[in-house]
């Protein structure tokens, strides 16, 4: 039963997506997603400059050691001038990567170029709605995430559980929903709801492969699923993040001055979020969480928690099979 379309699609053992994850999703982390049998995304935007993208995606394809891989472009509106898109687009066709994680924003104007390189496109959407659209203009799949998801889960704020029985009563093409989604039973419900597979991204936040002050991987496995908040409202662009100072203060700035960009950019700034990562100083920056990190209860390797959640699978299955008699 844990055999999909989705695995079938990216060529992997379970119908799980390691979602890009800005700053944290480099090499590393989708080369041991790959290896634990999982499709895994490095993140364009945590390389500002072109030749790194390029040397990290060289990196990652000697890590995976024959698997599979991709590399996440998030097209959400810029708060600085400067769109790199087509360029990031044209870096990873020369490369010859296989599979590209869109989101922010239509990725109609770009499929082309991705289709002659013989690319495919999976799309991330906060909506069904934003997954009808997705599939009319030809991506190859969707992944529609809820509101319990970290990072941006737009602005309606619908529940995983609704958005995976809609979306699999309209979308055709392969679908993978996310948020909240940490464990193996999440993932036998959500397959179960309709979709071929499932995104995780906080669950993996505790790899020992991750890339992050270990301050700050101790902090989420003392985390609740009540310690995470909404910010970035007012900016029509909403971030679900850790409960910190930085999350307090954005809020009051958002209360006393809503949409004001120059009052908040000091604020949402990704460098503060890089310095938390670096240094595990939790007070800096909204970082992205989603409140499956109540899940992510002990650091270890990246297979470990694979193991995990393939063995939660495998319970959540048996008790079905009881329950049929």
């Amino acid at each position: 039963m844990l055999r999909t379309c989705v695995t079938a699609f990216f060529g992997t053992r379970l119908p799980i997506v390691a979602s890009g994850l800005q700053w944290l999703a480099n090499a590393d982390y989708a080369a041991a997603a790959s290896r634990a049998g999982l499709m895994g995304f490095l993140t364009a935007a945590s390389f500002p400059e072109l030749p790194a993208l390029r040397d990290e995606i060289r990196r990652c394809r000697d890590l995976c050691e024959g698997g599979p891989f991709g590399v996440n472009v998030s097209m959400l509106p810029k708060l600085v001038e400067g769109d790199r898109t087509e360029a990031v687009f044209d870096l990873i066709a020369a490369e010859g990567v296989r599979f590209v994680e869109t989101s922010g924003r239509n990725p109609e104007p770009y499929l082309p170029r991705l289709r002659a390189a013989g690319i495919k496109v999976v799309h991330k959407v906060p909506t069904v709605k934003h997954a009808r659209k997705a599939q009319a203009v030809g991506v190859d799949m969707v992944e529609v995430i809820g509101a319990e998801a970290g990072g941006h889960p737009g602005m309606e704020l619908v529940g995983t559980i609704v958005q995976a029985t809609l979306a699999a009563r309209e979308i055709t093409i392969p679908l993978v929903v996310g948020g909240g989604i940490g464990t193996g039973e999440q993932l036998v419900a959500a397959l179960a709801l309709g979709a071929d597979g499932v995104l995780m991204g906080t669950r993996f936040l505790v790899a020992e492969e991750l890339r992050a002050h270990p301050g700050y991987k101790n902090r989420l496995v003392e985390a609740r699923e009540t310690d995470t908040t909404l910010v970035m409202q007012s900016l029509r662009n909403t971030l679900r993040a850790l409960r910190n100072e930085t999350t307090e203060r954005i809020q009051e700035v958002e209360k006393e001055n809503p949409g004001d960009l120059s009052a908040l950019m000091p604020l949402i700034s990704g460098k503060l979020g890089r310095q938390a990562y670096e240094t595990g100083d939790m007070r800096l920056g909204a970082l992205s969480l989603g409140q499956s990190v109540v899940f992510a209860d002990r650091v270890e390797p990246f297979a470990a928690i694979v193991a995990r959640i393939e063995a939660e699978a495998e319970r959540a299955l048996d008790r079905l099979r009881r329950l049929g008699g």
